[in-house]
């Protein structure tokens, strides 16, 4: 039984998604219909609300969502109303492809942004409608917490028992909790700047191996990404969808998700709650899994996956040489 699997945040590059336009057709289609949302989708200045965070609608683009994948620049590329939706084209463009050829998943699921991308090729909603979802979803996230105070970090080496307790012992009256559950032993924290930083420390005296600090422009998935979840709530309730084609793992909880209503209550949740992304492999092994296809740029989730389902078949697509290792192994159906 196969799973896709879809990369968030973090795993761009600059380049990614190039190669497989070039060589297929139906990723170029894809990159097309995906350029003309993410401009519909761009902001103006007197549609959102005044916040205090110091972002500047100085940093749009005059490039395309393909231009900006293709050859960037990175500190474009990198803002995360721009990196959402980057990472959906390119996942979707790649899941097209194989689709193309007659491969398909049983489940899917994605990490954080990832999920999207899931919940498009599930068939939950239009591709182009999550290229403007995700392009403001990343905007409220930006927006939600003023440069600068809040921050990230991973917790290496530490179970999350204790990584926990690390969180609310150094908490003292600001937000900082779990945020990425990934896998044993490699767990990300989040929330105000100072406190990550304090729970780190204390993660250390708990006997946690490395603490990193993490390069992000915003703490996702903790508490501070609230007025985010709010802002997006009601967007993400007026999305035309219809029930997904396959069950969709979702974040939150590690529940399959086999109709629109809570595929979409998943996403909504998902904003400022932890990604239980370990639950999320467990239940796809437990589900009769066995072959992983990591869909899109990056090969992280795959990894993350090896220390738990050792015996798992784990695979990539986000190149066309990546091709004919995901053809060999799909079964027959």
């Amino acid at each position: 039984m196969i799973a896709f699997l879809f990369p968030g945040q973090g795993s761009q590059t600059v380049g990614m998604g190039k190669a497989l336009a070039e060589a297929f057709p139906e990723a170029r289609a894809a990159f097309e219909e995906a350029d003309a949302a993410f401009a519909a989708a761009a902001p103006v200045a007197s549609a959102a609300p005044p916040v205090a965070s110091g972002f500047s609608r100085t940093s749009e683009p005059s490039r395309s969502l393909r231009e900006l994948c293709f050859e960037g620049p990175e500190d474009q590329l990198i803002l995360t109303e721009h990196t959402q939706p980057a990472i959906l084209a390119v996942s979707v463009a790649a899941a097209r492809v194989l689709e193309t050829r007659g491969v398909r998943p049983q489940f899917v699921a994605g990490h954080s942004l990832g999920e999207y991308s899931a919940n498009v090729v599930a068939g939950t909603f239009a591709f182009a409608d999550a290229v403007g979802i995700v392009r403001r979803r990343g905007r409220y996230m930006q927006e939600a917490v003023p440069p600068g105070q809040g921050a990230m970090a991973a917790i290496l080496g530490l179970e999350a028992a204790d990584v926990r307790r690390a969180c609310e012992e150094a908490a003292d009256g600001e937000v900082v909790s779990p945020a990425n559950i990934n896998s044993p032993g490699q767990i990300v924290i989040a929330g105000a700047a100072a406190a990550v930083a304090r729970a780190g420390e204390r993660a250390r005296a708990l006997g946690a191996g490395r603490v990193i600090p993490l390069a992000v422009s915003a703490p996702f998935h903790c508490a501070l990404m609230k007025p985010a979840e709010l802002r997006l709530e009601p967007e993400l309730g007026a999305l035309a969808v219809r029930d997904p084609l396959v069950p969709i793992v979702a974040d939150v909880d590690a529940q399959p998700k086999r109709d629109a209503g809570a595929a979409i209550d998943a996403l909504v949740r998902q904003v400022s709650a932890p990604v239980l992304w370990e639950d999320v492999v467990r239940r796809l092994a437990s589900e009769g899994v066995t072959t992983y296809v990591e869909v899109g740029p990056g090969r992280v989730l795959g990894g993350l996956v090896k220390k738990m389902h050792r015996e798992a078949t784990i695979l990539a697509f986000g190149e066309p040489g990546d091709l004919d290792a995901v053809l060999h192994v799909r079964p027959l159906r």
